[in-house]
């Protein structure tokens, strides 16, 4: 027999977190919420309460929850083949290569599953390019980082991380990164040698606290590694795909990087989708066998991407990101300047740094106290990220709940 909602909600009530403290792994610390159900920008928890959803799963839900044309696509794909691997050809993977090569201007793609996954491929052609085409010298090759960068959580990526916790106890790392400041472009050439192969970065530094570089870096970075050989490698899978108000982060400064990384909305929070979209001169130094994976390209992914760049290709949710963004950061500007240290707002995506002293994981409890789920990054900020789809009226509830939870906190 099928359970009922009554039946689930019976046996994934309160005890559903002792359950999980028991038996699953510690690697996160989520607020104490168990969601059951979700529509648009809001999810329900096992017990019927209902919360406006102001994370989005790291942007990952662009789109909203269950957005019907993208549980179209998957019900359909789930009926025809889920799988093949890509030791056969599917009639689902030409044309979503194809139709993300024309959303990012790009010749050649290749998907993987995870934005770490991306990453890593990133980083593999940017190696191997260097190597073949530009000559470096083998196993010497160089990339250059900015500090306080997050591409992922492999062992390689954590290797340049520079949040200590990320890498604590889990070296020894590899070498072949430079680490440089984020946003200091005379920093970041000083650092190019003969060895350097790419400039990888994320155009905004999303778990940083959404930082966005000084007017004119992405250009600068453009002209510098255009004038040095070296590949720019933009790291978009938080950034992209209409959460600034633009396709891409890139796009702000009409700049075209060599390499885009793609993920987590590239799946539009259905199923896991990460690719890499670069000129076919530099995607042709893999060959067969040098690199693949299991589940990259699957016909399920691929369906569902192909739905979500369906939805980028209208421009109604970078619309959307735009104006709905600007009546975020009015409202967030408003907030006690006592208690809010500073507000950076690009598109529908926001962190809110509080003074030192007030915690923003606690203020996130509050806002889930109060109807709203958001998630602290680096102890003093609150990042919001609320799926593309909200209404004025739900931004205009977030600031309201956030000024609200702030009291609370600092009562």
């Amino acid at each position: 027999m099928t359970p009922t909602h009554t039946d689930q909600t019976d046996r994934t009530d309160a005890s559903a977190l002792e359950v999980l403290e028991r038996h699953a792994a510690h690697n996160y610390h989520p607020l104490p919420v168990v969601i059951a159900e979700a529509e648009g920008a809001w999810v329900t928890d096992v017990h019927g309460r209902r919360y406006l959803d102001a994370l989005a799963g790291y942007s990952a839900l662009n789109f909203g929850h269950g957005h019907p044309e993208l549980i179209a696509a998957a019900e359909a794909q789930l009926r025809r083949v889920t799988l093949t691997s890509r030791a056969f050809h599917h009639d689902q993977f030409g044309p979503f290569c194809a139709d993300l090569a024309r959303l990012t201007r790009m010749d050649a793609v290749l998907p993987m599953n995870t934005g770490a996954e991306a990453v890593e491929t990133a980083i593999k052609l940017a190696r191997r390019w260097g190597y073949q085409v530009k000559g470096v010298a083998p196993d010497q090759a160089t990339i250059i980082v900015a500090d306080d960068n997050f591409h992922g959580r492999t062992t390689t990526i954590v290797g340049f991380s520079t949040d200590e916790e990320a890498r604590a106890g889990f070296g020894p790392f590899g070498p072949g990164f430079r680490v440089v400041p984020a946003g200091e472009a005379h920093a970041l050439e000083a650092a190019i040698d003969e060895t350097t192969v790419a400039v990888l970065i994320e155009p905004i530094q999303g778990e940083a606290g959404i930082i966005v570089p000084p007017d004119g870096y992405l250009r600068e970075v453009r002209r510098i590694t255009r004038e040095h050989d070296v590949l720019f490698m933009a790291d978009e899978i938080q950034s992209g795909l209409g959460r600034t108000g633009t396709t891409f982060a890139c796009d702000l400064e009409d700049v075209h990087p060599d390499v885009f990384v793609l993920g987590k909305a590239l799946g539009g929070g259905v199923i896991p989708v990460s690719a890499i979209a670069a000129r076919r001169e530099l995607m042709d130094v893999f060959t067969p066998g040098s690199h693949g994976s299991t589940f990259g390209g699957n016909p399920l992914a691929c369906a569902v991407g192909r739905a979500v760049i369906g939805l980028l290709e209208t421009g109604e949710f970078q619309a959307r990101s735009r104006e709905l963004g600007a009546r975020l950061d009015a409202g967030l500007r408003g907030l006690p300047g006592d208690h809010v240290r500073e507000v950076r707002t690009i598109g529908l995506w926001a962190g809110v740094e509080l003074v030192p002293g007030i915690r923003a994981r606690t203020v996130c409890e509050h806002l889930m106290a109060r109807g709203v789920l958001a998630k602290d990054t680096q102890t003093t900020t609150v990042r919001l990220a609320p799926p593309l789809v909200v209404t004025e009226a739900e931004v205009d509830l977030l600031v309201a709940t956030l000024a609200a939870a702030i009291e609370d906190t600092v009562a």
